[in-house]
């Protein structure tokens, strides 16, 4: 049973900042496309590129597995780092034993840092007015 278990769809979902991506993993090829493009088009830089593949990478089924991520909101290094996640999930759900090894090295640590608010009487979050004299 566990063989057919693993031929179904994995879902996971994985956030930063304010970016939400919505990962599919299904046993393919390899293939990663991100809102309907290919990875390398709609993450030009290798940075990002690498943050995306680094579950796959070292769990190593990143050409055993096709990758569909839809992601919406943020930025580019948001984004990524929510695909990151998200492809973390779902690969637990695609293979449970990856669990301990995707946890120890943080790749399912939800990376809590938010933009701060701005505060009245302020020009952000924490600069204030500049003092003048006269």
């Amino acid at each position: 049973m566990a063989t057919a278990e693993k031929t179904i769809d994995a879902l996971g979902t994985g956030r930063r900042k304010t970016s939400v991506a919505r990962v599919r993993i299904r046993p393919g090829s390899g293939k990663i496309t991100v809102n309907k493009r290919e990875m390398e088009e709609y993450f030009p830089t290798p940075h990002h590129q690498n943050l995306v593949l680094a579950p796959l990478d070292f769990c190593e089924v990143r050409g055993s597995v096709d990758v569909v991520i839809l992601c919406h909101g943020g930025g580019l290094t948001g984004q990524s780092g929510a695909c990151m996640q998200g492809i973390a999930r779902a690969l637990i759900k695609h293979d449970s034993e990856l669990h301990d090894k995707l946890r120890e090295k943080d790749f399912l640590t939800r990376d809590s840092r938010m933009k701060e608010r701005k505060k009245p009487g302020l020009r952000g979050a924490r600069r204030g007015t500049q003092f003048s004299k006269r």
